[in-house]
């Protein structure tokens, strides 16, 4: 068969372990075979990324503003043992930090719902869209260690107080205490914008009119008047100001409730709507989500930037545990539906934004291949531990059999 034909690159985005060897095997075995590719390759690959001093990461999210759709691979995001690991130059920021604070996008994550793994919420029937805010928090936060080690004579004098200070261009200053240490501690600073708030929310508000969902916003603005409550003002106006009518047009509600309350009212909820969450809220959140809904590794997450940008990726980590055991030459069985739901979420993407009506075919019929493989019971080690279907229908396949399963299974739909 003629492959199918692209007119716009993706940007292609390589990652690290054993998402790394899942990454070459769907490429080559799902999308080469059918589709006449055609990428802009950056190796986000740790080693790569000391090498060039991390400045392949800010090229590939610059690639990404050009073109407009990326798909990336999981990376590494290095601590203490694993610079020394990798014998890195440096700890490096995280990737997907230095992407999404580039692109000011806001991070949709949802589960990928499939017959036979049912959610471990009984009273969920429809899947939920976490909105995850992509820009800073502690993920751009500064850090303190108030001990000896403060100065550089390695002694210290208690108390130290701790402040928090302003200075405008005119050198004005505003100064206000956070602490007076008697002993050893720990001081943190972070920050947001107005106008990265603002991009959230109103990412926010479109993508649940255009999903028709409805959108939920939390946070804690009782305890943290300023910082919390400035987030809960900005969604507030905006949507009163812009999309108040689109959302009765459209019946769909939009309402802010505190955090610990939106997690009991999800817990009893049916599912099927957008919830908007913090920087870190929505990290935690929504890994929580991913495993209620059955694994890690059946989410999907996409980036969106308020011009009109999209990365597509899998929610779940480099899965290192499996890396380490592929070294040693053992078998793994490691899933890797949200990873080929990445390449066919920025295939159709493309293929919307280039009007390539077969190239988004051919991703609805990956993402059908995948599915329908699982539902006949050729799964994966975690989603057989899990699944609620009969034992004896259900084949727990490698990594490379699972992914030849899915091909088999898409061959059949072309």
């Amino acid at each position: 068969m003629d492959k199918i034909q692209m007119k716009t690159p993706l940007v292609e985005m390589d990652g690290d372990e054993m998402t790394r060897i899942l990454w070459k095997m769907i490429r080559e075995e799902l999308i080469a075979p059918f589709v006449d590719l055609k990428t802009e390759y950056y190796d986000l690959g740790l080693t790569h990324r000391d090498e060039t001093d991390d400045a392949v990461t800010m090229d590939a999210a610059m690639a990404a503003k050009k073109y407009g759709v990326a798909v990336k691979c999981a990376t590494i995001t290095p601590n203490r043992a694993r610079m020394d690991e990798y014998h890195l130059k440096k700890m490096y920021k995280s990737p997907n930090g230095t992407i999404r604070a580039a692109l000011d996008g806001t991070v949709f994550r949802a589960p990928i719902v499939v017959s036979g793994i049912e959610p471990y919420v009984r009273t969920w029937k429809k899947p939920i869209v976490m909105a995850r805010h992509a820009y800073g928090d502690v993920y751009k936060g500064s850090e303190l260690h108030i001990g000896p080690e403060l100065y550089e004579e390695n002694t210290v004098s208690y108390p130290v107080r701790t402040f928090l200070l302003a200075e405008d261009a005119e050198g004005r200053r505003v100064r206000q205490e956070v602490h007076t240490f008697s002993g050893p501690g720990i001081l943190q600073g972070m920050h947001n914008t107005e106008k990265s708030i603002e991009s959230f929310a109103r990412s926010c508000f479109s993508y649940a009119l255009d999903q028709k969902l409805d959108l939920w916003f939390s946070a804690k603005d009782t305890i943290s008047k300023i910082y919390d409550g400035e987030f809960r003002e900005i969604f507030d106006r905006i949507y009163e100001e812009e999309y108040k009518e689109k959302f009765a047009q459209a019946g769909l509600t939009y309402f802010y409730t505190l955090i610990d309350d939106a997690v009991a009212r999800a817990i009893r909820s049916e599912g099927g709507f957008v919830w908007a969450l913090k920087n870190y809220d929505g990290d935690v959140m929504s890994d929580m989500m991913a495993t209620a809904f059955g694994s890690l590794a059946m989410m999907t997450s996409v980036l969106v930037s308020p011009d009109g940008c999209y990365e597509y990726e899998a929610a779940h980590g480099t899965v290192q545990r499996h890396y380490y055991k592929y070294q040693r030459g053992e078998k793994t069985s490691t899933n890797s539906v949200a990873t080929i739901f990445a390449w066919s979420g920025a295939l159709k993407k493309r293929a919307e934004l280039d009007e390539l009506p077969e190239l988004y075919a051919f991703g609805e019929k990956l993402e059908k291949a995948a599915l329908q493989t699982i539902a006949d019971g050729k799964m994966t080690g975690d989603l057989a531990a899990i699944t609620t279907l009969p034992k004896e229908s259900v084949r727990v396949l490698e990594s490379k059999e699972f992914i030849l399963a899915i091909r088999d299974e898409l061959i059949s739909l072309l």
